[in-house]
């Protein structure tokens, strides 16, 4: 049931008697786009900026990052809660990041909870926010505090392995996936997060001892207890490791809560010389990271999938728009394929521009549903790109893009009422004579689904403008004219978008 109520305006400043009525128009579609920028904690290359920054302090440098995110449009944020078996939220499974205090275990004092803040602060400002785990690295070269007693390489030593100067979980260790696995659900069920995110980080990167030869991985351990000469090869006992708790993270989540979406953004190449005329000497991630990037992708064992493409347009052996229709040709299950753009690049060897092309080039390609950028600093430092960004790709807001695997119902349309506002003697000041009195519209949920976002479109002088409201603001107030039309659409949590309510200005 779909409730209008209408009042008449204030008819000094509108000639003849004027009211909204129930319209038939049909404002325009909304713009569907992921557009994402992760923000990265670990060694405080995005936030905090340093170790040791006071409550206030660290509030006060990730709200300006959401501020700056949510004026140039964006809509997902990506956060970084696990660097390395730490945690930048309350955990009972793993210590605190050193790279809050200073020390891990030590939480932040005044005490706050990191990830619950920002959810909070996300939502406020219509933006998602996805939980970025990293599901096997242990400690990192960057670390500088002791271990705290509770971190796993002393409480599970048996599940850890030293390779080149990081501590690292061995993937090939049931307990190990259980034990990420319990991490990664503690933070779905306890946190209203929108999303879980994995990055590129699965076998370690190769290192080399100090005479320059390239580690090899230290699980004899477990791949003896598999069995030295089963059914799978040790290379593809490895990615076998990083394919069954890709599965298993993805069906956990469904099964915690559906609507929450599974991301990875693997390394931009699959393999050297894939396609034909990339460069044969690139990163070999399936033989080296263990990570068959592909296969999750054509399973379907993720929500969103987002290559990282940290390279230019040009020259071809790393080309941008060539790697992205590849992966764009692999999707086969029609998941949520998004560009990972390296931003950073902008600050020291790119121009703007190359950023602006390449999110054109993303926008051309079929099958593709936006991007991602490398990093939340670079867009808060790069005044330029922002700038280009506000003026031309990100000019109108964007919707994330709807997820019909997770549930295709559409929520009901809202309740919409459209009013003068009363004024009080307790107002600040009145409206002047021969003005139009503030004209207030209110909307609310219909049904059972409650809105997760709204979509306020207006018309004026013949132009149609959009906004896109978290679930809270159900208001709005004009005090210069009204607009000709007015249309509310509720957005659930999967995406799914109801039938616009439609309001227009008629004269009698």
């Amino acid at each position: 049931m779909v409730i209008l109520s209408v009042n008449f305006l204030a008819c000094s400043a509108i000639p003849g008697a004027a009211i909204y009525e129930p319209s038939a128009i049909n404002p325009p579609k909304p713009l569907h786009e992921f557009r994402g920028a992760w923000i990265a904690t670990i060694a405080n290359l995005d936030w905090p900026s340093r170790k040791g920054l006071s409550t206030v302090e660290q509030k006060a440098e990730l709200l300006e990052l959401f501020d700056r995110a949510a004026q140039l449009k964006l809509n997902t944020i990506i956060f970084q809660v696990r660097p390395a078996c730490d945690a930048f939220y309350a955990s009972s499974l793993e210590p605190w990041s050193e790279y809050l205090t200073g020390t891990m275990g030590k939480a932040p004092l005044p005490f706050y909870d990191p990830l619950a803040f920002a959810i909070e602060e996300a939502h406020k400002r219509g933006l998602e926010l996805h939980a970025w785990f990293n599901p096997y690295r242990a400690r990192n070269s960057f670390s500088k505090s002791a271990l705290a007693a509770n971190h796993v390489s002393k409480t599970h030593p048996q599940l850890v392995r030293d390779y080149g100067k990081q501590l690292w979980l061995d993937p090939g260790e049931k307990e190990v996936q259980q034990y990420s696995l319990a991490v990664v659900l503690d933070v779905v069920r306890r946190y209203d997060i929108d999303g879980v995110h994995f990055d590129d980080y699965f076998y370690p990167y190769p290192e080399k001892d100090r005479a320059g030869n390239y580690l090899e991985f230290p699980d004899y351990v477990s791949w003896k207890r598999y069995g030295v000469g089963g059914r799978l090869s040790r290379d593809d006992w490895r990615r076998e490791n990083v394919n069954s708790f890709i599965r298993m993270v993805y069906e956990s989540i469904k099964a915690a809560k559906p609507w929450v979406k599974f991301g990875i953004s693997p390394f931009g190449i699959y393999r050297p010389a894939v396609p034909l005329g990339i460069d044969p000497h690139a990163i070999d991630a399936y033989g080296k990271l263990y990570a068959d990037s592909r296969k999750w992708l054509v399973n379907g064992w993720v929500d969103y999938f987002a290559p990282q493409l940290y390279w230019a347009i040009e020259p071809r052996e790393h080309s941008f728009p060539i790697l992205l229709k590849w992966w764009a040709e692999q999707n086969v299950k029609g998941r949520h394929l998004v560009a990972g753009l390296d931003t950073t690049k902008t600050e020291n060897r790119w121009s703007a521009q190359e950023i602006v092309n390449q999110i054109r080039l993303a926008r051309q390609q079929n099958g593709v549903s936006g991007h991602i950028h490398w990093d939340m600093k670079s867009l808060k430092r790069n005044s330029v790109l922002a700038a280009s960004l506000e003026r031309g790709a990100y000019l109108q807001p964007a919707l994330v893009p709807a997820s019909p695997w997770l549930g295709s119902a559409r929520p009901d349309r809202p309740g919409l009422s459209v009013e003068r506002e009363a004024w009080r003697e307790d107002k600040v000041k009145r409206p002047a004579a021969g003005t139009v009195s503030p004209l207030e519209m209110r909307w609310e949920t219909r049904g059972a689904e409650r809105a997760w976002h709204w979509v306020l479109q207006t018309r004026a002088s013949g132009e149609w403008s959009a906004e896109i409201l978290p679930a809270g603001q159900t208001s709005r107030v004009w005090t210069q004219p009204p607009p000709e039309v007015i249309a509310v659409t509720a957005l659930d949590r999967n995406g799914n978008a109801s039938g616009p309510v439609v309001m227009e200005l008629k004269r009698h």
